[in-house]
């Protein structure tokens, strides 16, 4: 069965863009989709960077604002950031189950590109591994 899950985070530029680009690569048959509190721009360029190294490619992906999502019903609501986590916004539409798999902003590493992106790799893995395993507990659920 078709699972439908919205991965949340402040930005909806760096963290959930990963996220969704794993589930994605994981299991085409998930419908993704992300959004943010307070929608960043654009999304984050060194995100983009660290997802390419590893053939994910994140840079179609669009900060949306999660008022756009609020009326639908979703399987999973996961926040990645506590920020999201704490303003998280009510949903009108039907959420079956609520999760919080945290990540640390990589967004707040300062410095050259060669400083910021073992940091941005870092999240990327972590980020790689517990979506991994959210998967994988998706596919004993079935």
């Amino acid at each position: 069965m078709k699972k439908k899950i919205l991965i949340l985070c402040t930005g909806n530029s760096c963290r959930s863009q990963m996220a969704v680009g794993f589930l994605k690569s994981f299991d085409p048959e998930l419908e993704v989709y992300s959004a943010g509190t307070k929608p960043a721009e654009k999304i984050n360029p060194f995100a983009v960077k660290a997802m390419k190294e590893i053939g994910i490619d994140i840079s179609n992906g669009v900060a949306e604002d999660v008022d756009k999502y609020l009326s639908q019903s979703f399987d999973y609501v996961i926040t990645v950031c506590d920020n999201a986590k704490e303003t998280c916004p009510v949903f009108i539409g039907e959420v079956k189950h609520r999760l919080h798999i945290g990540f640390d902003d990589p967004a707040e590493a300062v410095g050259t590109e060669e400083e910021v992106m073992p940091v941005y790799r870092k999240v990327r893995d972590e980020i790689k591994e517990k979506f991994y395993d959210f998967v994988q507990k998706l596919k004993i659920e079935s």
